[in-house]
């Protein structure tokens, strides 16, 4: 039946689509290009960075550059010129750019962890959309030390993710005026359909730090913008070499075997894995996927996030390759699929099809016990860990208009003998064409679920009588010169569950308005911004019996300065229960927040802090209180090429009463990378998270005090992207248990 449903869901999403003679009336207007000079037989360069094989001589110049950052609208200045130029072959696409530099001493780039290149830094960026629809985009960044980062970017939630990982090469070369760069990206790691389809979009970016942080574009883009791959260009030539290579087969087997010793609180074991991953792609469209017995025990572990004293769970970002292969086909908002929710899987398989007009993919899995199950109520969420196995499955499946993208899928969660639970939804967005001076894009997801698994106290899952609810969700974007205005509204039945999916709360209706009044470039006594806000937030929750979980009212302003330095502050007149029945609180509050880079070795200042009124949800009780969070990157080049990170994270939540006991929650994290060569660095991760409630009169909570730490040291040895040796020690420890658990783990992957 569930099939059945899937399918007459995906005709309905077909159906709703702009008819073509519609489409036409609504021509767009004519994108920029970039030339590519298109090689027949594969071409034989040495990528060294330094532009002077034969191949670049006969690539056209593409010379004009705009700026976005600090103030967008204007060319790049003569001082900061820039050229690129782009050679394709049957295997690759090459990026050839030259950046002028009037004192290369100011450029700001070392030796770092692949995916920690940003805006601190000189680097060379490109973005690619081989499918031409602009709503999502490959991208790699390289900065003038060589380092990487990559990953996709998804412009309905303005997203960018650093996950995925592709097997793009790079070589910089230094020059007295500035400095050259080639990037080279094999077509193996593109996605892009089969036959006719929409011409490919590129662009070209560079950073300049130095320069009160300039960022220069190849396609000029408005801040105004909804997002960022608003503008792209057209990449020419694509039409001369796509026949000839979208019939090539690429694949890829990676196995994996690892050894681990462990001492787990006095009990020792030793355990020899092996695992595999398969990558194939038989033609350029579809791209098949299977692991097998993988093991994540490099993955860095997850920084500590104070959640103070509410009950609802925090979502996670996921660092796993297996799942972040083909993340824009399945573009799906977390309540939909959070690949989080899969602990350690036995073996994984996917499927994922790219067509001109729509696209989609099949996920299967088996997964070990261990995994978190989470089940919302309107207060709060309530978690279970399974203690057996479980089968998740997901299909996909979304169409493409000029204006509309509408999209069905399955997901599924099978614990055995009757316990499980299936989800069936839509969702899909809209974009008004634009018109000059605004833009508008509207969102929406909607589900429905059958459930008939219920977990004991054991974490063991039973079957129960089938439990149906839905899950309803909108949101309308609109930007222009003077506004950037977002509404939404969230309705989640009393029943609902999606246990592929991150549904923290359930039984509740939330509805959300921002207004942001852009006021421009301003003064603000001895600080020139280069852009402002006047923004204004309100958020209201409810039960769907109408009594307020959540009331917010927050007046505040924005500003965006010199040294990529990003401040709000926000006066928060807001209200909270903590239980069914339970008083409304008002806990006021301020609210603000900093994002800077200070400088070329302080790279990195962000923080949040929150001081007032805060409701402890255990006590229903209000006391003076706040959370603050704060981060600190330092880079330090070391003589012979080395080079240092030193990354810091502090955070703590409290609440101090007049007459219960007082609470906080703590968490400290430093994480130190040396980095002898580009490709043998050394890891260092110190941990510390605690949560205390002192033992004071009267005793109407059990007093608490919880400690967990955490060490580990890594080195690791990356010869290509998909060869790595790595070893590795780690201790863990729980302040309510005598000793530790230790840990070697030695593991060789090696791509094939």
């Amino acid at each position: 039946m569930f099939a059945r449903n899937f399918a007459s869901a995906l005709a309905l999403c077909q159906l709703a689509l702009p008819s073509p003679a519609l489409a036409a009336d609504s021509e767009e207007p004519k994108r920029r290009s970039l030339a590519a000079h298109v090689a027949r037989a594969p071409m034989a360069l040495a990528l060294d960075g330094r532009l002077d094989d034969a191949a670049w001589e006969q690539a056209p110049a593409n010379t004009r550059f705009f700026q976005y950052q600090p103030e967008d609208g204007r060319d790049a200045p003569d001082h900061l010129r820039t050229t690129v130029k782009v050679l394709l072959d049957q295997d690759a696409l090459v990026f050839g750019v030259r950046a002028w530099n009037r004192d290369p001493a100011t450029l700001n780039g070392t030796l770092a962890r692949r995916d920690k290149v940003d805006r601190d830094q000189d680097f060379i960026g490109v973005w690619i959309d081989p499918s031409g629809h602009g709503r999502s985009a490959q991208f790699v960044r390289v900065n003038v030390a060589g380092v990487l980062s990559d990953g996709i970017y998804r412009a309905d939630e303005d997203e960018l993710d650093v996950g995925p990982d592709y097997p793009v090469e790079s070589a910089v070369h230094h020059l007295p005026d500035g400095y050259s760069m080639e990037i080279r990206w094999p077509l193996s790691g593109l996605r892009f359909p089969y036959g006719e389809g929409k011409p490919w979009l590129v662009r070209v970016e560079r950073s300049v730090p130095h320069a009160d942080g300039t960022l220069l574009l190849s396609a000029p883009l408005k801040k105004e913008s909804l997002h960022f791959i608003a503008e792209m260009d057209e990449l020419e030539g694509v039409g001369k070499i796509l026949p000839e290579v979208q019939d090539k087969p690429y694949w890829e087997l990676r196995p994996e075997v690892t050894h681990r010793i462990r001492d787990h609180y006095g009990k020792g074991s030793s355990q020899t894995s092996v695992g595999l991953d398969i990558s194939a792609r038989p033609r350029a469209d579809w791209v098949f996927n299977a692991t097998l017995n993988p093991d994540f025990s490099q993955v860095e572990i997850d920084a500590p996030t104070s959640n103070g004293t509410s009950q609802v769970a925090l979502s996670l970002p996921e660092k796993r390759p297996f799942f972040l292969e083909s993340a824009d086909v399945l573009g799906m908002r977390l309540p939909s699929f959070y690949s989080r929710t899969i602990a350690e899987p036995r073996w994984g398989m996917r499927a994922t099809w790219r067509g001109a007009a729509a696209d989609a993919t099949a996920l299967s899995l088996s997964d070990r016990a261990g995994g978190v199950v989470m089940r919302g109520a309107p207060y709060g969420t309530e978690e279970a860990v399974n203690a057996g196995d479980s089968t998740a499955t997901l299909l996909r499946a979304r169409r493409h208009g000029e204006e509309v993208v509408a999209g069905a899928f399955l997901s599924d969660r099978d614990y055995g003998k009757g316990g499980r639970n299936t989800v069936l939804g839509v969702d899909g967005q809209w974009r008004l064409p634009a018109d000059g001076s605004s833009h508008t894009q509207l969102l929406w997801t909607a589900m429905a679920s059958r459930t008939t698994a219920q977990f004991d106290d054991e974490g063991r899952a039973h079957a129960s009588a089938a439990r149906n609810s839905g899950y309803g969700y909108g949101r309308l974007n609109y930007s222009s010169d003077d506004w950037f205005n977002i509404a939404q509204l969230e309705v989640i039945g009393s029943n609902f569950a999606n246990d592929n999916g991150f549904v923290p709360q359930a039984g509740i209706i939330k509805g959300d308005l921002e207004l942001n009044r852009r006021m421009g470039a301003r003064k603000f006594g001895p600080v020139e911004a280069y852009e402002s806000e006047l923004h204004l937030g309100l958020r209201e929750t409810r039960t769907l019996s109408h009594e307020v979980v959540e009331r917010w009212v927050r007046p505040g302003i924005w500003l965006f300065a010199g040294r990529q330095t990003r401040f709000w502050a926000n006066a928060g007149f807001d209200q909270q229960r903590a239980h069914k029945g339970g008083r409304l609180h008002r806990v006021h509050a301020a609210h603000m927040g900093i994002e800077s880079s200070p400088s070329s070795r302080f790279v990195k200042l962000e923080g949040e802090l929150t001081l007032g009124r805060q409701l402890d949800t255990e006590a229903d009780a209000v006391g003076k209180g706040g959370n603050v969070e704060l981060e600190a990157s330092l880079r330090f080049p070391l003589p012979g090429g080395w080079a240092l990170e030193s990354d810091h994270r502090w955070n703590r939540a409290w609440v101090k009463h007049e007459r219960l006991q007082d609470f906080s929650d703590s968490g400290w994290r430093w994480v130190g990378t040396l980095h002898a060569t580009p490709r043998d660095a050394l890891r260092v991760i110190v941990q510390n998270t605690s949560a205390q409630r002192q033992d004071r009169m009267p005793q109407l909570i059990e007093p608490e005090d919880a400690h967990y730490r955490h060490r580990s040291v890594l080195y690791k040895r990356t010869t290509r992207h998909d060869r790595i040796v790595s070893l590795g020690a780690t201790t863990d420890a729980n302040g309510a248990l005598p000793g530790a658990s230790k840990g070697v783990t030695l593991k060789v992957q090696w791509g094939i």
